[in-house]
């Protein structure tokens, strides 16, 4: 998203109804279609509460995250909200797209309460979970004045209907309905709920009177997750009105080339259209209807296997420019907009409970890695907007008191929830899907497993099952696509006389009693992730992690100046020599460093650089693609 109100993207007609009759005995509005079928999930996610993370580096990181929110000030928060709904306030406003001047102010405070929500759940946490309730607390306040919400005056919204110039006035309401949601969720916060109901009915209002040919050209401008949200607040209240209203999101002009297995994304903005493919995957789940189904899967398949980086992450310019299969041209100082993988992360999450498909727990874990744990600083809990791929640039947080973009706002939701997609189940048993310390309690079956790893920094992992009596359980452990050479796992120090492939799951079905135990070791190598246009081209990877190459510190700003989304484009990226390599082999002119574990060094080459897992790589100019050409 920039900071610009305009939008490229298409306009079209309204297609096929969606259909109702998963939600029985509510009544169906005119446009509803009988549904085809009920969906039969293969795997489903644990609740959030479910999952404790243990020490290691996603723990560490959503306390970094922890101490960044708690010390926002919720009065700086809400100022906009309150001089909106007419009530008093003295605070000092937070800038940057949370300025009282900034036409998308309010969305932070969405994604801030989503935050609250899932932070609390993951770490157990009163105080954030008060904060959250004193957050929505004081936003119904605002909202009883009027029944309507926001940080911004409903001239705004109004200016949409008419088509005068305006930003994204719904993706900032989704937001806070969204927030509610989470908060009704995770929290049990029942206020939340009815702060939500309420903003549904002004939506429901507010549509009521627009044609679909007008509707379909108001989606022309960036709308976030509104029907996503509708479908869930449909489903949570019982109210099938809500349903009929999130159909009026629903942009067939971007649905249905998909529906049709149809690439037409070249030119559109991608943060704005996976939200729609998010909303589709969502009305699959609720009534079965195929076509949406087969827009999610062809959507997702599409992006994961020819518009994606090596880090997992998409876009450039915050669009994709070019063809499918076409990104040696798109490295730029603002590719990879952090919204994106954000919400490509929850577009995987959704479609993996459809298949339990392994391929797919390969591409979070890349993403998860390689395209979201690097997007917040560590040093201060301040998140990036881009991740540039570009040679010779850096990453570029916010300071405090500016920033607050969508990625800033979708970055404290990322990194609040890193244990919702270690576990999944089935009537049957467990799907580890995540090498991540960590430990879950499956209430419902009196069994706990704690997973003790230091993983990347560790090949082996290790599971240990406590419960009160036998279980018989099927542990599916994935096995990775990088792994390299043949796994090993051991129960009880036993090891089992098996070899799975990559990409699938290696299946433990038995009777588990207390104290048993799995060890898993999945060898990790050096190999590359080359351009899918320009094989020359390629990133160096370890097992799940892209490597970066070290060039230099970044540059200094000079003052407390407001942050820039990415680097000045003015400052020239350093430049990189290509590489001179005596074979195809990553490992002619990649070598580990002796005694030091994930690191890595170029050789041969007449300079050479130190690499180091992206993720952690802050604070200096980097490499991560490698012009690569033979010696001779």
């Amino acid at each position: 998203m920039t900071d610009q109100p305009s939008r490229r993207e298409f306009v079209g007609v309204v297609a096929a109804a969606a259909a109702l009759a998963a939600l029985p005995g509510l009544p169906r509005p005119a446009w509803a279609m009988p549904a085809r079928r009920r969906v039969a999930f293969a795997a489903k996610p644990f609740d959030l509460h479910r999952v404790r993370l243990l020490p290691g580096i996603f723990r560490d990181d959503v306390e970094v995250n922890r101490r960044y929110m708690m010390a926002l000030d919720p009065d700086r928060l809400l100022h906009s909200f309150r001089i909106t709904a007419g009530l008093p306030s003295t605070a000092e406003p937070y800038y940057g797209w949370e300025a009282p001047n900034n036409e998308l102010r309010g969305h932070f405070v969405g994604h801030y309460l989503s935050g609250c929500a899932l932070l609390a759940a993951q770490l157990g946490d009163g105080a954030v979970k008060a904060r959250g309730a004193l957050m929505v607390a004081e936003l119904a306040a605002c909202q009883a004045a009027s029944g309507y919400l926001s940080a911004f005056p409903v001239e705004l919204v109004d200016r949409l209907k008419a088509r005068r110039g305006v930003w994204a006035p719904f993706y900032t309401i989704h937001k806070i309905l969204a927030g509610m949601l989470d908060c009704h969720a995770l929290s049990g916060n029942a206020q939340a709920l009815e702060v939500a109901r309420g903003i549904g009915r002004w939506t429901r209002d507010w549509v009521a009177p627009v044609d679909d040919v007008s509707m379909q050209r108001i989606l022309n401008t960036e709308f976030g997750g509104m029907g996503e949200s509708l479908r869930q607040l449909s489903v949570v209240t019982g109210d099938a009105s809500f349903l009929d209203v999130a159909h009026r999101f629903d942009h067939e002009r971007v649905l249905a080339p998909l529906a049709e297995g149809r690439d037409a994304l070249k030119g559109v903005h991608a943060n704005t259209t996976i939200p729609k493919i998010i909303a589709a995957a969502r009305l699959y789940e609720i009534n079965g209807d195929q076509r949406s189904h087969d827009i999610a899967n062809y959507f997702w398949h599409e992006i994961t296997s020819k518009r994606c980086f090596a880090t997992g992450g998409s876009s450039s310019g915050e669009g994709w420019p070019s063809e499918a299969g076409m990104l040696a041209k798109e490295l730029a100082p603002d590719t990879e907009e952090s919204c994106v993988t954000y919400n490509m992360l929850k577009l995987t999450r959704q479609l993996f409970s459809w298949t339990a498909d392994p391929t797919m727990a390969d591409y979070y874990e890349r993403a998860l890695f390689n395209g979201m744990l690097g997007t917040q600083h560590p040093a201060d809990g301040e998140k990036i907007y881009y991740t540039p791929l570009q040679s010779g640039y850096w990453r570029m947080f916010g300071t405090p008191d500016h920033g607050f973009w969508c990625c800033h706002g979708s970055g404290v939701e990322s990194h609040s929830k890193f244990g919702d997609s270690i576990y999944f189940h089935d009537d049957d048993g467990v799907y580890v899907n995540l090498f991540v310390a960590s430990e879950l309690d499956w209430a419902d079956k009196g069994v706990t497993m704690v997973q003790d790893t230091t993983f990347p920094t560790s090949d082996t992992t290790r599971i240990t099952v406590r419960m009160a009596k036998p279980t018989r359980l099927k542990l599916r452990l994935r096995i990775p696509y990088w792994v390299a050479g043949a796994p090993t796992a051991k129960v009880n120090g036993k090891r089992i006389a098996t070899t799975p492939a990559p990409s699938s799951y290696l299946v433990i079905d038995r009777v588990w009693r207390d104290g048993d135990h799995v060890e898993l070791t999945l060898p990790m190598a050096l190999h590359v992730h080359p351009m899918p246009d320009d094989p020359t081209l390629q990133a160096v990877m370890y097992g799940p992690l892209v490597l970066a190459g070290k060039l230099a510190p970044e540059p200094t700003r000079a003052g407390p100046t407001p942050p820039r989304m990415s680097p000045d484009f003015t400052v020239p990226p350093l430049p990189v020599a290509a590489i001179v390599a005596p074979s195809i082999d990553v490992t002619s002119w990649v070598k580990p460093v002796r005694g030091k574990m994930l690191e890595f060094t170029t050789v041969g080459q007449a300079n050479n650089f130190a690499m180091a897992p992206f993720h952690a790589v802050f604070d200096e100019r980097y490499v991560v693609y490698w012009k690569v050409g033979r010696a001779g």
